[in-house]
């Protein structure tokens, strides 16, 4: 009866929660283990996340920081083209006009001198035809002489 109850003791105390001495240490052996795991795999890794990010973040600093460099450029290049590009049209325009002017001028004094051609050569057969009438002139008074006499001599 002894053993029974003994027996039954034993069953009694082993039931499913035994809280002896087995629990504590149980529950030091995971906290140890917890600290170990975390020392050795969780805080480098944390730490390699965290210099990741810290990367990610200075890269993506320094390409913001690039883009509105490179888009400062593109604005201050597309300003200057710009201006380049009225300048060349102004230049452009001017000797255009240059060219208008210089043609005018070339084509006045082309006129001018045409019309002094002109009057010079109207003037030169003014002279020949003044010569040539009096060279005929001459020649009819020699020749109504020569048929005076010949009308003379004849009659």
């Amino acid at each position: 009866m002894m053993i029974t109850f003994l027996l039954s003791v034993q069953e009694a105390e082993g039931g499913l929660f035994d809280f002896n001495a087995t629990l504590p240490l149980m529950a030091l052996q995971f906290l140890l283990l917890t600290v170990i795991l975390n020392s050795l795999f969780y805080k480098p890794v944390g730490f390699i996340l965290d210099e990741r990010d810290e990367y990610i973040k200075n890269s993506l600093t320094a390409a913001s920081s690039s883009l509105l460099k490179a888009n400062e450029l593109i604005k201050k290049h597309e300003k200057g083209l710009a201006t380049s590009r009225k300048q060349a049209q102004e230049i452009i325009k001017k000797s255009q006009q240059e060219a208008q002017q210089m043609v005018s001028v070339k084509v006045k004094e082309a006129q001018q001198e045409a019309e002094k051609l002109i009057t010079e050569a109207y003037d030169q057969l003014n002279i020949q035809k003044e010569k040539a009438l009096k060279t005929l002139e001459t020649q009819v008074d020699t020749l109504s002489e020569k048929i005076k006499i010949k009308l003379l001599q004849n009659s």
